[in-house]
């Protein structure tokens, strides 16, 4: 049955929101992406969309330069900003900070766990990308570092490891783009499995029906 709005049109769902509705229990809760101090905006537009495509929550920018609008409303009005991003920004909700240490200290007092990517630094626990487990903390911001100097001191200091992505080419280093999207599939898909079968952290809450954990979509016609 098809109720009508005042205006006598049908009241179904858009597309965008029947979509939407679709994928909400894929999404990973409590997993936000941190981008320190991007200096590419084309940067910032490729990670949006590599979060909301692989189901990762939220993206916060560490921005002192300015680059980006203040409020998330002025950045989902920006073109640029959209087109950069295929219109990710849309439907990811992004966070602006003026500082590394205004946005660990946002995290930290919302017990959000860091952890950020990085080569092996000495006095820290550094974990290959695919031998880590990211199910262990409820809530996760995984670091990614300004795209020539890297990560800095302090987010290192302040976060719970370093994790790498294993590299065996004569080139060892890939563009902000790429490893974000390889180390967000990781940690995603291992969430993802996690939540499917249990609400609450330490196993509690098992699922009697697990939910999937992939978008089975009909083949074309």
């Amino acid at each position: 049955m098809n109720f009508e709005n005042p205006a006598g049109e049908p009241n179904t769902k858009s597309a965008a929101r029947k979509r939407a509705d679709a994928i909400r229990d894929f999404r990973c809760k409590n997993l936000i992406v941190v981008i320190e101090d991007p200096e590419n905006p084309r940067n910032i537009g490729t990670v949006i969309r590599n979060v909301n495509a692989l189901g990762a929550e939220k993206v916060y920018v560490v921005d002192s330069r300015g680059i980006l609008p203040d409020s998330w409303d002025e950045m989902r009005e920006e073109r640029k900003l959209s087109k950069l991003s295929v219109s990710a920004v849309k439907w990811t909700f992004v966070k602006r900070f003026t500082s590394t240490e205004e946005c660990l200290a946002h995290l930290e007092t919302n017990r959000f766990v860091s952890i950020v990517t990085s080569p092996h630094v000495r006095g820290r626990i550094n974990t290959l990308l695919h031998e880590g487990d990211y199910t262990i903390h409820a809530k996760l911001a995984v670091w990614f570092g300004n795209e020539a100097r890297g990560i800095s001191d302090l987010a290192v200091e302040r976060s719970e490891r370093c994790i790498s992505i294993p590299m065996f080419g004569m080139i060892e280093s890939l563009n902000l783009g790429t490893s974000s999207g390889i180390v967000l599939y990781e940690i995603a898909k291992q969430r993802r499995q996690y939540q499917s079968q249990y609400r609450m952290r330490h196993k509690r809450g098992k699922r009697d029906d697990p939910l999937p954990t992939v978008i089975l979509r009909a083949d074309p016609a």
